[in-house]
This record gives structure tokens, sequence and C-alpha cells, in this order.
């Protein structure tokens, strides 16, 4: 049976990953975009990105665009099993 990951349980993580696993293949996302979809502030953002990232789950790009840092994320290939076997563990659950 799938079990719960406690990493990913969190509501903020949780949709980060939703959304991350959302996007195609080796595809990234903005640090701001992610951040105004999910409409979570920089530091709560950043906090979250840093557990994910901790855990293998994420990786975290900084780049510099006209002298401007700009920061990419996406889910690692662990990070997608992970999210499935989360996903799985919480349709198990459901199930009545």
């Amino acid at each position: 049976m799938p079990e719960i990951d406690l990493v990913i349980h969190t509501p903020a993580r949780l949709r980060i990953m939703s959304t991350l696993s959302a996007l195609p293949p080796r595809a990234q996302i903005d640090f701001r975009t992610l951040g105004k979809s999910l409409e979570l502030t920089d530091g709560n953002l950043g906090a979250h990105l840093q557990t994910l990232e901790e855990a293998g789950y994420i990786r975290v790009e900084k780049t510099f665009v006209d002298r401007k840092p700009r920061t990419h994320v996406a889910a690692t290939a662990k990070g997608h099993a992970r999210f499935a076997e989360h996903i799985a563990a919480l349709r198990e659950i459901c199930r009545v």
C-alpha cells in the first residue's frame, strides 16, 4: 500500500508539487509565477521550496537576466515519483 509522504502532505507543498507535476517533462516555472498562482508570499514559498529541495523532490536554478536574479523551479524524477505515491495513498484512504 502506498504511504502518505509527510514532506508533501502540508497544503502548500502539496499545491506546489501538484503544480510542478502538471508541467511538461523538463519544464520549469518561474518563482514569481509559482508564488502568484498559489497565492503564497515570497517568504512562505521560499521556505516550502527549501524543504522540498532538501528532500530531493525539486530542483531550483538561479540565474541572472539583464542583471536581475531569476529563480526557476522544477520537480525531479524523485519528486514526480513521490508525488504519484502520495496521491495514490490519498486515493486509497478515500476509498470507502
